[in-house]
């Protein structure tokens, strides 16, 4: 098998499922495990990703009014790698290279047929489907079924930590300008922490901040958007979270998510692991 993966979690399942050796080329998110670092890209944004959180937003929806894709797709690179099976999505035409993307490029003409595996993670019986059906296409499905039930046990071992006393009211944040609360999976990882997920302008107890691709770093330094909201100063809590590694990415690393989560509702009950690297308390 050559296997080519153009988004991150897809890239992820792979490597849980034992067959990383196989992969032979990426997308340019790629980067976990570091080892895929150094495989040929197969993409890249058509946007400046390193613009302000608004300015992305802006070119994101100019990007869909005019019908033209986030991504380009280098089908020279497909050619050459020649991929028995190319992993992508159709969840979000914004988050990661998508179907219609991968379509495109094949139509151009690439070399043998390559079969297309697409991932739709709406929710944590979506990433378990995700993981099935990545695993059925590589001919392993009993490995597959194997991940998930090591993972679901994983999360309900952690959030079996969670405290017996009145459920916190949490907010998550997926993006700051504008304002756009975390869907998906993300509101089953806080009930599973034994929280109430809310919006951020309905008063929660705790506010966690983990945009769409940003790191601790890139989110600390646009807290502005969020800090000149009248909702910010009355927050008992808040904290930011590498949202590219660990809240966007619906693959086996969920299971960290939850701990993540864990951590930052239950400071004094559940060991800080993640804190740091992956989470940092602000307010």
């Amino acid at each position: 098998m050559r296997i080519v993966s153009l988004i991150s979690s897809a890239t992820e399942i792979v490597d849980a499922l034992r067959q990383i050796d196989n992969l032979v080329g990426r997308s340019h998110e790629c980067d976990y495990p570091e080892r895929v670092k150094a495989l040929p890209v197969c993409t890249r944004p058509r946007i400046r990703v390193d613009a302000d959180s608004r300015e992305i937003d802006r070119q994101v929806r100019e990007s869909i009014r005019t019908s033209i894709s986030v991504y380009d797709v280098f089908e020279d690179v497909l050619s050459r790698l020649e991929p028995t099976h190319i992993l992508t999505q159709i969840q979000c035409e914004v988050c990661a290279v998508s179907l219609r993307d991968v379509e495109a490029a094949l139509s151009r003409g690439i070399p043998g047929h390559p079969e297309v595996v697409s991932l739709q993670p709406d929710s944590l019986a979506g990433i378990w489907d995700d993981i099935r059906r990545v695993a059925h296409a590589l001919g392993i499905s009993e490995r597959g079924e194997d991940l998930i039930r090591q993972l679901q046990q994983r999360m309900q071992t952690i959030a079996a930590q969670a405290p017996a006393h009145p459920p916190l009211r949490v907010a998550c944040l997926e993006w700051m300008e504008p304002l756009m609360d975390a869907g998906y999976w993300i509101p089953e990882l806080i009930e599973m922490a034994g929280a109430v997920p809310v919006h951020f302008n309905s008063a929660p107890d705790v506010l966690i901040v983990a945009p769409c691709g940003f790191d601790l770093a890139r989110t600390e330094r646009e807290l502005y958007w969020l800090e000149r909201r009248p909702e910010w100063r009355s927050l008992p809590r808040a904290c930011i979270a590498d949202g590219n590694r660990y809240f966007n990415r619906p693959g086996p690393r969920v299971v960290e998510t939850l701990a993540i989560v864990m951590e930052m509702l239950y400071p004094q009950q559940v060991a800080p692991r993640h804190r740091g690297h992956a989470w940092r308390a602000i307010i």
